[in-house]
């Protein structure tokens, strides 16, 4: 059974900076293409960004130059560093394995809110 879990959202003002991680068990993680994805308020899941078992990187235009994702297989966890964080950032953060997962592909979450 996959498990995700989620952590490290927080209320920041913009500007700031967060680190979510996320812990992964119940499947290959190593071998695994990994995905974060979020939700705003009213909207539905939007792909943020992902990284390859070999460790290449891609990212929504909306958040390149600012976002870094990456990936420690020997403890199972995925990482989303967040700099330079706009209002419009504020959502749910979910980590995945898939780009658009069902609710079995992604963890509960983790709440980012941006404001001042």
């Amino acid at each position: 059974e996959v498990q995700l879990v989620e952590s490290g959202g927080d209320l920041v003002q913009p500007g700031g900076s967060l680190r979510l991680s996320c812990v992964a068990s119940g499947f290959t993680f190593w071998a695994s293409e990994m995905y974060w994805v979020r939700q705003a308020p009213g909207k539905g899941l939007e792909w943020v960004s992902s990284i390859t078992s070999s460790g290449t990187t891609y990212y929504d235009e909306s958040v390149k130059g600012r976002f870094t994702v990456s990936r420690d297989n020997a403890k199972n966890t995925l990482y989303l560093q967040m700099n330079s964080l706009k209002t419009e950032d504020t959502a749910m953060y979910h980590c995945a394995t898939n780009r658009r997962p069902t609710p079995a592909q992604r963890g509960q979450g983790t709440q980012v809110t941006v404001s001042s």
